[in-house]
Order: structure tokens, then C-alpha cells, then sequence
């Protein structure tokens, strides 16, 4: 696997090695020791498999309060979707600013998300499908959201909004007070 840092200190755009023969294809998707050199120790405690099936759907931004706070892995394994992560650590060199990644069955890329981030998805294609790995158990008490279309975080979302939960769109915006996660 090779681990590319992205400008949100802690977060990884993983490429799988990918070995290919005429049956098919074999990669790896998680391997401890691979994992460390990252300093990712933490057990995956929880998988999630997720079907969206409309084209501009958008999924987040979730994320779970401290102590509750959680590392993800995320993986699309059909469809292709614009991954977005946003950092809400306190103290953060890039607290509030947000990356997007393409994610897709055809690049196998993987994003390593770290705790202090809130994550969410627009599919750019129908029927996208993702596996997500948890470092923490699902804590329906401590989870929160930021809406997608919050002004002051500013995402560039790559469609026009097709499908969000209702949920999603009631997400709170953020006042000038927030000062983010203390992990």
C-alpha cells in the first residue's frame, strides 16, 4: 500500500498494490504492520457497508463527539463518489478547511480519515457502494453533523444536490463561536 498524505495533517489517500493475473485481481486493504507506519494502532471495531443509489446524493458531514470520536476508512467498491473530510480539530493548523477525494471501484483508492474530522459523500455516479472501517463503536448520544452547505466551511460539492437526508439538511451551521474538537 502506499500512503499519501493529504494537506489535512493525519488524513491518507491510500493506493492499494493491486496483483492482477487472467482470473482477475488480488489487493490488500488492511495489514497492521502497513498501518503503523502512519501510527494507526487502533482496532477496527465496527464495518459498515453503505448503498446510495442516485446520482448527486449527498451523505454527511458526521462525525462523533470525544470520547466517542472515531479514525474511519473509507472505500468505494461501486460507483464513484467525491469523498469530503473536514477538519474540526481545535488548535488545528488547518481547523475548518476541507479536502475532497475522488473515491472509485476503478481507482481502489481508500481514505484514511482521522478522529476531529467530520466526513461525508456526493455520488458522482448511480449506485455507488461503500465499505467503512470504525476505530469506535456507533454512538447514536454523541453523534453530530455540520450541513453540507455551510458557508463557512465552503464546499465545492462537484453536482447539483440531488438526494440528502432530512436529517442532513438540518444539520446546525456553524456560529463564529466554534472552536472545535478537543480530543
Amino acid at each position: 500500500m502506499k500512503f499519501t498524505e493529504t494537506q489535512l495533517k493525519g488524513s491518507f489517500v491510500i493506493e492499494l498494490d493491486v496483483f492482477s493475473d487472467d482470473r482477475g485481481w488480488f489487493a490488500r486493504t488492511f495489514c497492521k504492520k502497513e498501518f503503523a507506519q502512519i501510527g494507526h494502532t487502533d482496532e477496527w471495531v465496527q464495518l459498515n457497508h453503505s448503498v446510495t443509489y442516485k446520482k448527486g446524493s449527498i451523505r454527511g458531514m458526521h462525525f462523533q463527539l470525544p470520547p466517542y470520536s472515531e479514525i474511519k476508512l473509507v472505500r468505494c467498491i461501486a460507483g464513484i463518489i467525491n469523498d469530503v473530510i473536514i477538519d474540526l480539530r481545535a488548535g488545528s493548523p488547518t481547523f475548518l478547511q476541507w479536502v475532497g477525494i475522488e473515491l472509485s471501484s476503478t481507482n481502489r483508492q481508500m481514505l484514511y480519515i482521522p478522529r476531529g474530522f467530520a466526513h461525508g459523500f456526493q455520488t458522482l455516479t448511480n449506485h455507488c457502494e461503500l465499505i467503512y472501517h470504525h476505530s469506535s463503536f456507533y454512538t447514536a448520544s454523541a453523534e453530530e453533523g455540520i450541513r453540507f452547505d455551510d458557508e463557512r466551511i465552503n464546499i465545492k460539492w462537484k453536482l447539483p444536490v440531488t438526494e440528502i437526508s432530512q436529517r442532513d439538511k438540518s444539520h446546525p451551521l456553524l456560529d463564529d463561536t466554534y472552536t472545535g474538537l478537543k480530543l
